[in-house]
């Protein structure tokens, strides 16, 4: 515990045979629950974790975890919804079994997945574990070892402390990033960032894809976790999905840590395309539902404004290329300045809504 609050850590593990032993035995003691989910690991991921829970054999049945029940009456009928609703939220997750003969007292809890899910999916589970157990707050650790379980209490502490909702790490800020972050990595980072940035309504956040992150009880229950993107774009959605709910988000520095034994899963080739249009999709729903299904702003006239106007401009631009390469021909003087007229006021809008959009969610970054 920290200041006597309840603290997890999740930790999504598929074939990480190499590196989960050494996560485990580095966990701080003030960690109340350990919650490894086995994503349908094919090496011998679950039999070192089994191993590891063996040797921690301390009693926990005194922590403050467990599901709270609420007891019906004439004013309560919108919890018992939601607590029935959380009962059977259970069968919109990737089928798993909790390995634990005693999990309401052991520190170590392993869930395994009957079929390999995605980080995204072994994330959420674990969230679905500490938030049925109320958790108050819940942190997030990757199984190969790239995250410094020293910086976990800085993580924790905004949560904790200051009542944060979302905290994030962020390793770009960090002195030795431009010499320890591969520039593969570096670069693919920072495209996604500048999507996730309009897509999420966080634009002050700059590490989009680091994985270490601790979240609230209150915002754990704010979002439906089942439907937490199940591949590596779980990072950038999961902000999308906080915004929606209002959260509030912080950074907190940490180191890049590399070249320790890991091996990434991650093809940055494959996961660009695939989160980049994950992200354009989430803008969309962004803005529709923040802005105009639950409360109508402007911004949300002049981002749809900007992108009628730059599609109107298409035709013409085709008509002054076709002039240009095709038919070899002065393209008139009409047809230039009512381009250029759309595209301007397309950006102006688009400018406008986004500085709009920027002081909206200010109030959301601490």
């Amino acid at each position: 515990m920290l200041g006597n609050r309840t603290i997890a850590v999740v930790i999504p593990a598929y074939n990480e045979e190499r590196q989960i032993g050494k996560v485990l035995e580095n966990m701080p003691g003030f960690v109340d629950r350990i919650i490894v989910v086995n994503d349908h690991s094919s090496d011998r991921t679950e039999e070192i974790v089994k191993s590891f829970m063996e040797k921690d054999d301390r009693d926990h049945s005194s922590d403050k975890i467990g599901p709270r029940p609420i007891l019906k009456n004439d004013y309560n009928e919108a919890e018992m919804v939601l607590q029935e609703y959380d009962r059977r939220e259970i069968d919109y997750f990737t089928p798993s079994v909790v390995v634990n003969q005693k999990p309401e007292t052991d520190r170590v809890i392993l869930i395994t997945h009957q079929k390999n899910g995605g980080v995204g999916t072994a994330i959420a589970r674990g969230y679905k574990w500490c938030k049925d157990n109320n958790i108050e707050c819940t942190a997030v650790m990757a199984g190969d070892g790239q995250m410094d379980p020293l910086e976990l209490e800085d993580i924790c502490r905004p949560v904790l402390d200051e009542g944060i909702d979302y905290v994030k790490g962020n390793r770009l800020i960090h002195r030795s990033a431009k010499f320890v972050i591969p520039r593969t990595r570096y670069f693919g980072n920072s495209i996604l960032s500048i999507l996730t940035k309009m897509a999420s309504g966080y634009w002050r956040i700059s590490d989009t894809q680091t994985g270490y992150t601790a979240i609230s009880l209150n915002a754990l229950k704010k979002i439906d976790i089942h439907n937490i993107y199940p591949g590596y774009g779980m990072p950038n959605d999961m902000l999308v999905r906080l915004n929606l709910a209002r959260c509030t988000i912080k950074e907190v520095e940490i180191k890049p840590v590399y070249r320790i034994g890991e091996r990434s899963k991650m093809k940055i080739v494959r996961v660009i395309p695939r989160v980049s249009w994950l992200l354009f999709k989430a803008f969309f729903r962004r803005i529709w539902v923040r802005y105009f299904k639950r409360d109508f702003h402007p911004l949300f006239l002049l981002y749809i404004l900007g992108i009628m106007l730059f599609m109107s401009s298409i035709p013409f631009l085709v008509e002054i290329l076709r002039n240009l390469f095709v038919a070899g021909k002065v393209t008139p003087n009409s047809v230039l300045m009512i381009y250029i007229f759309l595209v301007i006021s397309g950006l102006q809008s688009w400018l406008f809504a986004m500085w709009m959009d920027i002081q909206d969610n200010d109030r959301l970054q601490k």
